[in-house]
């Protein structure tokens, strides 16, 4: 394989143009470390999110599937076959939707699971906003 014209490291990415990682860093710190803050009566609780232990893991992917994206640009810049384009927008669609359904499952398991064991309103507040969630997944 020959050289690449431009390193590859934490300041390039395969664009050919430098992106500074502090440029970057914001897009992982969407959610905080120590996850959303929510109220359980007058108190204010902290909680992290059901991926929290997963995170690195759904980033890798997210950033996976960024590169997926790029790459369909690319592909449309050099107006490569329609066929072969859609079959990567397929692709990039059932990436997005497994890490959808992987987000969904750790939500139910930890966020939803964990508010039903404290009953009350949140409960079905929880119970809700995960039945809307599917209902937006199914849809899509």
């Amino acid at each position: 394989m020959p050289a690449l014209p431009y390193p590859i490291g934490r300041f390039h990415d395969r664009s050919r143009r430098r992106v500074p990682f502090r440029a970057r860093r914001h897009l992982t710190r969407a959610i905080p470390s120590g996850g959303m803050k929510q109220r359980r009566g007058n108190q204010p609780v902290r909680s992290t999110p059901g991926y929290s232990d997963e995170r690195d893991a759904v980033l890798k992917r997210l950033r996976r599937i960024e590169g997926q994206v790029r790459g369909l640009q690319r592909m449309v810049e050099e107006d490569t076959y329609c066929i072969d384009v859609l079959t990567q927008v397929s692709a990039a669609t059932n990436a997005l939707q497994a890490v959808a359904l992987e987000l969904l499952d750790r939500h139910l398991d930890h966020c939803v699971r964990e508010a039903i064991e404290h009953g009350g309103a949140e409960a079905d507040d929880k119970v809700a906003e995960a039945s809307a969630a599917i209902a937006r997944l199914v849809r899509a």
